[in-house]
């Protein structure tokens, strides 16, 4: 080999050094971070983490003698965390962000800052920009006020989606469809726009925009998001469709100088461009449509198929239309159009509790934060195990959702378990997840809970009876297990049906 052709192969060999250390390195962790998991392969690290992730936080958490441990995902560092000491850390300390955390680890999210190349870098910011703007702009689009305002359209929404239901000839219906949909139509209506929430079409498009976006957070696009990868040329393209749908709402309000009575118009009487409004609104659909929609379709399906809680179900919506409209010529479906929004928020207590026990078995998903602080964060009283500065931190809601200590027989929905007598939510502090703990409640948790009311309160008014069955209408007596190896909650993987029998 001549001098020319050996200076030509240690050139290529320097360039590919150079570009994998560039895309492909990571700083070591410091030697108080918590043990690396054996649960890796080389250069991509935890691969486990999107696969199977429930699996990989149980064999890692298991490895380790405190609970706690260190991972890569591809490019970013991350604390795995377990336990009641490290769950409050996670849950309160000032310094772990909760925005930057989920805009890495999520992928299909809106971005809300520029993260550096180098995940150990200094940042001693707080919280972004776009967090603090969308918690303000959804705490005024869900005040009391507002909410009560809203109400009437609410079950009015209610209602023509069940009719539709009624005149269906077979009187079967996948709920995670039907309801999945009727809550995708709540949530527009109430964090964005009437004029898609009225338009069937626009709104089927504007829901399958939503799930490209959703579906197309890979492991690769997260792990390394500079790849050019097709996912993210679908999320970019259903991004772009979903501006589109937008920008022509608000040109078209520009144009005809015609004001809307919604919360796209007070987006922009403050002045938001159609960029920030799309970046909220799939922000708020992230938030509430996966979890609520889920676990609308869920509970039905458990209410289905429990012969206990269905009649206590219908005894409680019925006492409460009693309450606001004892006539009783009138049907049950139009005495629940009377009933206040106090009591649509106060008086179903065990439609409540049948939503917690679902939320518990549906949200299988991890929480994230990261470390945007300059110093390291100690994990245990005795700081033997810290959070390094710039890392991310991940935490399994399995670890109390799950947890036999916490409660009994955790593989059944229960919601018994939430009676005063038995309270096993409150056996520990922090010990239920489903409506965000510590410094971040969840904001959009009196909507949730109020679209959920009305959705099994009509659905029990409108149908005498329902059970599970096939799509052919023939009965089936067994829900589909949760895979808790999702990310969040998700859609059976196998096809089941709710068959009902019309209210005469």
């Amino acid at each position: 080999m001549d001098s020319t052709t050996l200076a030509a192969v240690f050139g290529l060999l320097a360039v590919l050094s150079s570009a994998y250390i560039y895309l492909f390195s990571r700083p070591a962790f410091p030697r108080n971070a918590p043990a690396l998991t054996p649960e890796a392969f080389p250069i991509i690290g935890s691969l486990q983490f999107f696969t199977k992730r429930w699996d990989f936080f149980q064999k890692a958490t298991a490895h380790s003698s405190t609970g706690n441990f260190s991972f890569y995902a591809g490019q970013y560092p991350i604390i795995g965390v377990a336990g009641p000491e490290a769950r409050k850390v996670f849950l309160e300390n000032k310094g772990l962000a909760f925005a930057e955390g989920y805009a890495a680890m999520l992928g299909g999210s809106p971005k809300v800052k520029k993260e550096a190349h180098n995940p150990f870098s200094e940042d001693a910011g707080q919280e972004s920009g776009f967090s603090a703007y969308f918690n303000k702009r959804l705490v005024n689009m869900l005040k009391g006020n507002q909410l009560k305002k809203g109400l009437p359209q609410l079950l009015q929404d209610a209602r023509a989606s069940l009719d539709k239901l009624v005149a269906e000839p077979t009187n079967v219906t996948d709920p995670f469809d039907s309801i999945y949909r009727m809550v995708f139509q709540f949530t527009m209506r109430t964090i964005a726009c009437n004029d898609i929430a009225d338009d069937p079409t626009t709104l089927s498009k504007c829901l399958q925009y939503f799930e490209t976006i959703d579906g197309t957070a890979t492991p690769w696009s997260i792990m390394y998001p500079w790849m050019p990868l097709w996912s993210k040329v679908q999320r970019t393209t259903a991004g772009a469709k979903l501006y589109m749908v937008f920008k022509r709402v608000v040109d078209g309000r520009k144009k005809t100088s015609i004001r809307g009575d919604d919360p796209l118009q007070y987006l922009i009487d403050q002045g938001d461009d159609i960029t920030s409004i799309v970046t909220f609104v799939v922000g708020a659909l992230f938030a509430g449509q996966l979890n609520s929609g889920i676990n609308a379709a869920y509970v039905l399906m458990y209410l289905a198929n429990n012969s206990y809680w269905l009649p206590r179900v219908r005894e409680e919506v019925i006492s409460v239309a009693d309450r606001y409209c004892p006539d009783e010529s009138m049907a049950l479906k139009d005495r629940l159009v009377r009933v206040p929004i106090e009591a649509w928020e106060n008086e179903f207590p065990l439609v409540d509790m049948c939503l917690k026990d679902s939320i518990r078995l549906q949200m299988s998903g991890t929480a994230f934060r990261k470390n945007v602080t300059d110093h390291e964060i100690p994990i245990n009283k005795s700081g033997t195990e810290v959070i390094p500065s710039g890392a991310y931190v991940a935490w399994h809601v399995g670890d109390i959702h799950y947890n036999p200590e916490i409660y009994t027989n955790p593989d059944e929905w229960d919601p018994a378990r939430y009676m005063p007598d038995r309270a096993e939510d409150k056996k520990e502090q922090y010990g239920f997840m489903g409506w965000g703990l510590g410094r971040h409640p969840c904001l959009g948790m009196r909507f949730a809970k109020l679209e959920m009311n009305v959705i099994l309160a009509f659905f029990v008014a409108y149908f005498d009876t329902f059970t599970l069955s096939d799509a052919q209408g023939r009965e089936v007596t067994r829900i589909p297990p949760t895979n808790r190896n999702n990310h969040t909650a998700r859609k059976p993987e196998e096809k089941i049906y709710i068959k009902y029998k019309v209210a005469a």
